[in-house]
């Protein structure tokens, strides 16, 4: 009764371990075997980066919150492959890629995540909210959007896992319709 559907995969319950946990995807079939509904590793980077320098995680005991200045710190696409090549394929697991920060092309980065992990991802997951990489963000505007998602698209290929976008969560209402009729008009 827990199992829910969504862009033609079905998760076994709606509980899932998001990207930030396991990040170079060393432990997915844990999670999966702790009875979580899918698992996200991530966010992975094509290429090794250290993150931001420490401290770069904060409590705000006052404000019961967290501040998260991590900044993708992973061991890198090539090792994380991998591994996950390695796995036995059972369960939904997400693969979640980010840009890495030095990048003088950040499109060309998330298209050379997609084509390594598209054969390894029940779905892929595209991290383009990070306020942490300087400029990341600009991605969610229209224009660089609409290249973003053509150049996902072509790399995934017509058979590929489903995309989803993760988007910062200041966006206002018209931001938030203007990516989704983006989203929309290329059929992600």
């Amino acid at each position: 009764p827990l199992a829910i559907g969504v862009a033609g995969l079905t998760f076994p319950n709606p509980l899932g371990m998001a990207a930030g946990f396991d990040k170079d995807g060393e432990v997915p079939d844990a999670l999966l075997g702790l009875g979580f509904g899918f698992a996200e590793v991530g966010s992975i980077t094509p290429l090794p980066q250290a993150g931001n320098p420490r401290p770069r995680l904060f409590r705000l005991e006052e404000d019961r919150a967290v501040i998260n200045r991590m900044g993708f710190n992973n061991r890198g696409a090539e090792e994380a492959a991998a591994r996950l090549s390695a796995r036995e394929r059972r369960g939904i697991v997400g693969i979640n890629s980010g840009a890495n920060k030095d990048s003088p092309d950040r499109i060309a980065d998330y298209a050379t995540m997609t084509r390594l992990m598209a054969p390894l991802a029940s779905y892929l997951a595209v991290n383009i909210s990070s306020p942490n990489t300087p400029g990341l963000r600009a991605l969610q505007a229209e224009r660089a959007l609409s290249g973003l998602l053509d150049a996902l698209l072509d790399a995934r290929g017509p058979d590929g896992p489903p995309v989803f976008l993760k988007v910062a969560p200041d966006l206002e209402p018209a931001d938030i319709d203007a990516v989704a009729r983006i989203a929309l008009d290329k059929k992600l």
